[in-house]
């Protein structure tokens, strides 16, 4: 039987369906948009829509376990969704909600330890022991995993290294605290940042591309990016000593993270005179989540 995969973001949410002998290979894949601004049961439907589609493309019944990669995480007392920047399903039952709506058994996790999975797994963190894996895009996530295992952690929250607070920061996040490094180095504050500077609005790909060609305002924000990234990873590195992290998401797309120069940035804050820790592309795409969702259907754990 085919495993079947969702991974669920802030702007769309991508299904495939995968040979279990093959979990990094899709049969079939599929997107349909999140719309969280439609509210909670809009979403609910938007997923159960692209189970259906699935099952149509794919000519198979769903599977009785789905693996689910969402923003934020279930928390393992209540059960409800906690920590997602699609806030409509923060407090909700979500994987109850799911279980009733598909008919299945869904088995979740945090969208960023499913992208940490796959790569570690079949990607570029292949035959790494200690893996941290990040999603920097919209929002920053992380996930972490050892020996091929994700660690989840008591309450739920291993990996979430975008809330921790940056020195001088102040900026609010939808967590209810100020200086997250979400509200810093995330794309849509990056972009905030520029437009502070300019006046104008651009998107990150189109920042990229002006600093290339020399535009004081754009380089100011990449080296803000570089900088603060530094800060932030150095943190981590201190206390896992991973032997690789793989940076995904729109913003890990920027050349300049993989630069000696951001590693001279991270060593700035690193409690070693030197850094051996790999900084690594993803090598799986947008479809490391998937996959990564497709392995937890794959898995003994509940």
């Amino acid at each position: 039987m085919s495993l079947f995969g969702i991974d669920l973001g802030g702007t769309k949410i991508e299904g495939a369906v995968v040979d279990p002998a093959q979990p990094d290979r899709a049969r079939c894949r599929l997107r349909v948009p999140t719309e969280g601004g439609k509210g909670y049961d809009h979403v609910i439907g938007q997923l159960v829509k692209l189970v259906g589609m699935l099952e149509k493309e794919s000519g198979e019944k769903r599977p009785p376990v789905i693996g689910i990669g969402s923003p934020g995480v279930i928390d393992p007392i209540s059960g409800v969704q906690k920590n997602s920047n699609t806030t409509c399903l923060n407090g909700r039952p979500l994987r109850s909600d799911l279980a009733k709506a598909l008919g299945v058994e869904p088995r979740m996790a945090n969208d960023a330890n499913c992208f940490a999975l796959a790569e570690a797994r079949f990607g570029a963190g292949r035959n790494r022991k200690v893996v941290v894996g990040l999603i920097l895009g919209t929002g920053c996530g992380g996930g972490i995993v050892v020996d091929g295992n994700v660690l989840d952690g008591i309450h739920g929250i291993a990996g979430e290294w975008g809330h921790n607070p940056l020195r001088g920061e102040r900026t609010p996040c939808y967590c209810g605290r100020r200086g997250c490094i979400e509200t810093v180095i995330s794309g849509p504050y990056l972009e905030r940042h520029y437009k502070n500077l300019t006046g104008r609005a651009a998107r990150m790909q189109e920042i990229v591309s002006r600093a290339a060609a020399g535009e004081a305002a754009a380089r100011a924000t990449l080296r803000r990016l570089q900088s603060k990234f530094g800060e932030a990873i150095a943190a981590v590195i201190n206390i896992l000593d991973p032997d690789a992290i793989i940076v995904g998401g729109g913003v890990g797309n920027i050349d300049l993270l993989y630069e000696a120069s951001t590693r001279k940035a991270v060593l700035k804050y690193l409690f070693n005179t030197e850094i051996r820790t790999e900084f690594l592309r993803p090598t799986l795409g947008d479809s490391a989540g998937v996959f990564g969702a497709a392995l937890l259907s794959a898995s003994s754990k509940s």
